[in-house]
This record gives C-alpha cells, structure tokens and sequence, in this order.
C-alpha cells in the first residue's frame, strides 16, 4: 500500500524540511487536542467532590482558551504547509509531463491517444496531489493521533478498559485490507475508462462539421451516451467499495462505544475509576472515530495515488526515438544538406518507406519533390525532422552526421510547413508570430502579400486581431494554408520546407505565391513537394519518388524532355487547366 510513498521519494527527499515541520505541527496538535478532555474529567470529579471553586472554574477556563488559540494557529500552518507542497508536487508533475510530451516524437502519441494523456494529465496528477496531501494527513492521523490516544487511556484511565473497547480494531484491519485491494483494482478500470470517453468527446468536437455533414448526430450521441454510461458504472463500482467503509467503521465503533460504556459503567460502580475519567474515557473513544475512519480514507488514497502514479509513470518511462548527442557539434549556417543511401522503415510498418535516396542540396537551392501519394515526400522531409530513428544511410549537414548536432539547433534552422495545418484559438497576428521574435507590421504586411494572404485578412472582422477559433475554423482551408506559410516566412528559416502546403489555393493564387517565394528565399534552402507540379517548376532541381525510390529527377525542362512520369502528369495538369478556364 505504501509503495506510492517510496515511489515519490525523490518529490519528499526535495521538501523534507517543510514536511517535517508539518508533520511535527500536526502532531503537537494532536497532542494539545488531547489535553480537554482531561480537563472535562478533572472538571467533573472536582463537581461531584465539591471541589470546584470560582478560581479553579476561571483556571480551567483559561486553560481552554489558550488550547483553542494554539491549535487554531498551528493547525493553519500544518494545513497551509502540508497542502502547499501537494499542490507543488501536482505542479512540477504537471510540468514534466509537458516537457515530457515535447520531447517525444510521432511513434508515442500513435501509442497513446490525446484523451488518454488528457486524463493522465489531470484526474491521475489531482489522485497523485491528494496522496501527498491529505495522504499524509490520514498517515499521521491514524497512527501517531491513534496511538497518542490509546497511550492516554491506557496509562491515565485504566488499560483493561481500554483493551477491551479496542477489541474491533483488528476486524476492521482486515477488512480495510480487502476493502482497499478491490478499490485499487476498480479504480484503474475507471480511470481507463475515462480516458476513453476523453479521447471520443475530443474527437467528436474536432469532428463536429463531419458528422453534421453526414446527419451521424444521433450515432454519435448514442456512442457518448454508451461511453458515459460505463463511466458512471465503473465509478459507481468504485463507490460502492468506498461506501463499505463508513458503515463498517460505524459499526465498529459503535461496538467500541458499547464496550467502553457498559464495561465503564461496571469500573465506576466498583470504584475502579472515577465518573470524570469514564466521561474522559468515553471523549477520547469519540476521537477515535476520525483515526478509524482516516485507516479507511488512507487506504483509498493510497491506492487510487499508487493506481495514478502509475499510470504518469508509464508515460515518463517511455523514452524519446531521437535525443541529443552526449557531445553536441555546432555550425553557424548549414551551407549543405546531403542524403546519402538513405533508407527508412516506420516502426510499424512492413517495407522500406525510403530506399537509398541520395541527394545533395546548396544553400539558396530550391528542390521540388513530386510523386505519387505514398511515395514517401513527407517520409523524405521527417529524416530533417528527425522524428524518428536514425535512418539507414546518412543524412549529411556541412558534411557533419545529422545526429551530431542537438534538436534545438537542428529544427531551429527549419521552417516547416505540413500537410495538416495546425491553429492555435488566438489572433491572426498571434499565430503569425507564434514561434519568431517580435516583427514589425511592415515585415507582417511584406510576408502576408507574399503569401498572397493581405486581403483576406483585411477583410476579416478585426483584420489581423481577429480570432481564428479552435484549429483556425473561422478560416476557410486555403486561408489556413496561408497563414501556416506566412507563419514559416516570418521566422526567415534558413531551410523552408513545405509539405504539399499549397493544395488548397487556386493556380492563380499559387503562382503570385511561388514568385514571391523566389524573391523572398533567393539566398536561403528551400524544399517543396507538391501533387500540382507547377509549384516546383521553378526549382533548381526536381526529383520524382515512386515507392521511396527516386526514379527521375533533373530540372524542369530536363524531365520534360526525359518523357517520363513527370512530363505525362505535368502535360495531363495542363489539359486540367485549360479545361477548367
């Protein structure tokens, strides 16, 4: 049970001076709210001795006070601090796993999806924050409060009194034991299944136009409906192991207070202890109740924490495809990029995706890259990426192995725009600049005609101000399109790759573009695939990928004149075009 504890060893090795400290105040709490009941006892023989005089009345009152004051005031540092360092450690759990998911590359989060990391990242860190928390509340609670008070009734009032009333403590152990295994079972069911209805939901928002599109509303309604259900009927499982706990502690302790009455009763009448110590005695047995009940909160904590933690854990343990070099090289411009026999296979997949590709690129170069879709373009621009594992063969920058420079320096010389055009739900201007240093509105308006892009924003409510919504859909698909190259240009990378990022825009549109793109890239790298071959007719060279090999490649007129696949599609996109004008 206690394993959560070990496990966040290093979080209670890092605050071990404020926890000890708060432990220390919550146990001298414990101890001061020991001391009124004895005072209600001495109270009580001194009534029924005659003994209680106005000045000994004011003294126990005095008394009273000054207790009430001391464990107000302590008990609000033991809260404050106790509870600061759970919040803390939700804190820095939360952060690593960020930073943890920006370290880690496609082939995880196809393993995990975004709703399972979303539940991860919230109900297991707040199940984690209550473990280092009130965890430690209901620890300290029901042991050392626990046993302070049985020491009392035992040394100060009578110890077969005492040993008789504490006769169903070891029943209720036990049963906190099977109780606790069946709630750490449940619990991991529920969370699982919460992560599933996490994932759907999210989907289903993202998804909202398609499923409108298709009238699937009642479908999809229906699946939430089901998915909400097991939810709520894993949780009630979880629940109802909860609810056997209170009332299996109620009855225990009314037979503690059974015991404790008949048999006190029994010692008063023998005179074996006096009416105040039974009144006493009987106090103290009314305290137990919050320890008894915080062996049943402590094990439901610790068990729904360690169900939680690992559950986080299993997402930190998984260790990034690609990391940094332990001895980084640097370079102030990368004057080339070279493939040489580069081949590659997705994890998962069968087949190489890439098969001994060479390929050398200038800077101030412009390459094109067309083929057919699956031909493996994108596959091709992840190898700079680095997404994935090093690739067999090897991708060359100034000469020097890829894997030699550190990610940072690496993507920092990359802009890059994909296929699927990722908004963030800020302003126009926002996720221009999302990225690159601050620039000024002539840079901003210099970029947006270039991207063919000026207009349309000025014609947008707020122009630049305006907010683009969830993944930009107040944007229609071109316009979205637009602004990710835009975004890419304004940081001015020295390689820019663009991944099929012109689909979506008429050929008009393309053209004003792509000779903006000459202007504006006339020094730096710049790659382009593309299913419209007329966006790469201006590069430098051109190559054509069939199956991950490059089976033609040359400059526009050369493959023109070469009377392969490129000249056939090329001549058939021709014809599309007169058609359509």
């Amino acid at each position: 049970m206690f394993t959560v504890f070990r496990k966040l060893a290093w979080f209670f090795k890092e605050q071990w001076l404020r926890y000890s400290l708060a432990i220390f105040a919550l146990i001298v709490v414990s101890f001061i709210d020991l001391i009124p009941p004895k005072l209600i006892g001495m109270a009580i023989d001194d009534i029924q001795y005659n003994q209680l005089t106005p000045e000994r009345l004011s003294e126990i009152l005095l008394m009273f006070g000054a207790l009430i004051v001391a464990s107000y005031s302590i008990t609000f540092f033991w809260d404050y601090t106790l509870f600061g360092r759970a919040i803390l450690l939700e804190r820095k759990m939360r952060t690593k796993l960020m930073g943890h998911f920006f370290k880690m590359t496609p082939r995880f989060f196809g393993r995990y999806r975004t709703g399972d990391l979303m539940a991860r990242s919230t109900n297991d860190l707040k199940a984690i924050m209550m473990t280092s928390g009130f965890g430690i509340l209901t620890l300290v609670d029901s042991t050392v409060f626990m046993t302070m008070i049985i020491l009392l009734m035992v040394f100060t009032i009578n110890w077969q009194l005492t040993l008789a009333a504490l006769i169903p403590l070891p029943i209720m152990a036990y049963l906190i034991h099977k109780y606790g295994k069946a709630i750490h079972e449940r619990f991991m069911k529920a969370q699982s299944s919460f992560s599933d209805l996490n994932n759907y939901t999210l989907e289903s928002i993202r998804g909202v136009r398609v499923i409108r599109a298709f009238v699937q509303e009642r479908q999809d309604q229906s699946e939430f409906a089901h998915l909400t259900e097991d939810v709520f009927q894993k949780n009630v499982d979880v629940a109802r192991m909860d609810a056997f706990f209170e009332p299996t502690i109620k009855v225990l302790v009314g037979l503690a207070y059974t015991i404790g009455l008949g048999y006190g009763a029994i010692m008063v009448f023998e005179n074996k202890i006096s009416l105040g110590e039974l009144v006493t005695f009987n106090v103290y047995l009314g305290m137990l109740i919050w320890p008894m009940f915080a062996i049943g909160e402590l094990i439901n904590v610790m068990q729904r924490g360690n169900a939680s933690l690992d559950r986080v854990d299993e997402i930190l343990n998984q260790e990034p495809d690609v990391s940094d070099p332990d001895t980084a090289k640097t370079i102030e411009i990368p004057e080339t990029v070279q493939f040489l026999d580069v081949s590659f296979r997705y994890p998962e997949a069968e087949g190489l995706q890439l098969s001994n590709i060479n390929l050398s690129i200038k800077r101030g170069h412009t390459v094109g890259i067309v083929g057919k879709t699956g031909a493996g373009k994108s596959t091709l621009f992840r190898q700079l990426l680095r997404e994935y594992k090093p690739p067999g063969g090897k991708v060359f920058i100034n000469g020097i192995p890829i894997q030699e420079f550190t990610l940072d320096e690496t993507r920092g010389w990359i802009g890059y725009v994909p296929q699927d055009h990722v908004l963030f739900s800020k302003t126009v201007k926002e996720n221009l600049l999302f990225g690159c240093e601050k620039r000024s509105d002539e840079d901003i308006n210099r970029i947006l005609k270039s991207a063919s892009l000026k207009e349309d924003i000025d014609n947008l409510p707020n122009g630049i101000e305006t907010i683009v919504g969830e993944s930009g859909v107040t944007l229609s698909g071109g316009q979205k399109q637009r602004v990710s190259l835009a975004r890419a240009l304004l940081m001015d990378p020295e390689i820019l790759i663009l991944d099929d990022s012109l689909s979506a825009v008429d050929g008009k549109t393309e053209a004003k573009i792509i000779a903006h793109l000459k202007q504006e890239r006339k020094e730096r790298t710049t790659l382009i695939s593309a299913h419209r071959l007329s966006a790469v007719k201006h590069a430098d060279e051109i190559i054509v990928l069939e199956d991950g090999k490059i089976v033609e490649r040359g400059t526009h007129n050369q493959l023109m004149n070469n009377n392969g696949w490129y000249k056939t599609q090329y001549d058939i996109q021709q014809m599309e075009g007169e058609v359509d004008n």
